[in-house]
């Protein structure tokens, strides 16, 4: 049988990255009683980052579990209340909010969705061993360390094409694998990649294998020219995978106004289109998607919640 609601919390935090976490500490701080649920990756992909070198503070670079893991210590401190579970459904039409975790019903005047957004992969066996050790979705977070190497960008939209022409900054070559004969990407991105002499296209080929172990990282690829029928090994240190990301937002469809791709659609800052909703972090953020940013979006929704709390009480008086 269901279980019956449990207490309503002032503030409830859907998501453990840096969007959720940062959102966790202000409202903690803020005296809002928040509750955080979080996945079965606490911490979300940062943990799957081995170091993190573009995040303020660290001119060392930090592990991404070591930083996720002190900045839960921080939520806590102050007061942060966490809970483990996949969240199955939510109602938003009506305050109080309600999120369910299977059978158990969480209430909360203010809800913070974090819930972030997952890179496609290619489905290849070694890629998420690999993640981190020579594969990466992220050019920004892990160009820098490509200096005078070799790498390849999966991939032919927008996204690619950035990821391909930022990498050059670094990388002496950036060969581009695409498995059509055509690029989907924007005209001015096109252009600016095809005129780069660093960067040269491998048409209509897919990448069959990524080459390497733990321990050596990523030696190279295996790429299948689809017309000709061909395998080739292409060295190379890094491969980025870049064709998209999937917003984790599948449970908030038919409630919360999104983009055609899925992402939350917040107004100006980070008010989703039900007063008392925010969203934080990269399940609103399909541009940056930066540990940083998340963590400043997370501060303005736990803000905002504040607020938004506070003229509750006064409507109340």
């Amino acid at each position: 049988m269901p279980q019956a609601c449990k207490a309503i919390r002032e503030t409830l935090i859907l998501g453990s990255g840096p969007a959720g976490l940062t959102a966790a500490i202000y409202a903690a701080r803020g005296r809002c009683c928040p509750l955080l649920i979080h996945g079965q990756q606490p911490g979300g992909q940062l943990t799957t980052t081995t170091v993190i070198d573009n995040f303020p503070g660290f001119p060392e670079g930090v592990d991404g579990t070591a930083l996720m893991d002190r900045m839960q210590e921080q939520a806590e401190r102050f007061g942060t209340d966490f809970v483990e579970g996949e969240v199955t459904r939510v109602e938003l039409a009506k305050r109080p909010f309600k999120v369910w975790l299977g059978d158990e019903c969480y209430q909360c005047q203010t809800l913070i969705i974090a819930t972030g957004a997952s890179p496609r992969m290619l489905g290849l066996p070694n890629e998420w061993e690999l993640y981190g050790r020579g594969v990466s979705v992220c050019a920004t977070c892990d160009g820098f360390f490509y200096k005078g190497k070799k790498v390849v960008v999966v991939g032919g939209g927008d996204t690619a094409m950035e990821e391909a022409s930022f990498l050059t900054r670094f990388a002496d070559h950036v060969t581009v694998v695409h498995r059509r004969d055509t690029l989907r990407a924007s005209p001015p991105l096109e252009k600016r990649a095809r005129e780069n002499k660093k960067i040269t296209f491998r048409w209509e080929t897919v990448v069959t294998e990524i080459l390497g172990d733990k321990q050596s990282g990523v030696t190279g690829v295996r790429v299948l020219h689809h017309p000709s029928g061909e395998e080739e090994e292409i060295p190379c240190d890094g491969v980025f995978i870049a064709i998209g990301h999937t917003p984790n937002t599948k449970i908030f469809k038919g409630q919360l106004e999104m983009d055609p791709e899925g992402y939350l659609i917040t107004r100006g800052n980070c008010e989703t289109n039900i007063p008392g909703v925010f969203a934080a972090g990269d399940v609103q953020d399909a541009h940056f998607r930066q540990a940083i940013t998340a963590a400043g979006s997370g501060c303005m929704a736990a803000i905002l919640a504040e607020r938004y709390l506070e003229g509750l009480d006064d409507q109340e008086e």
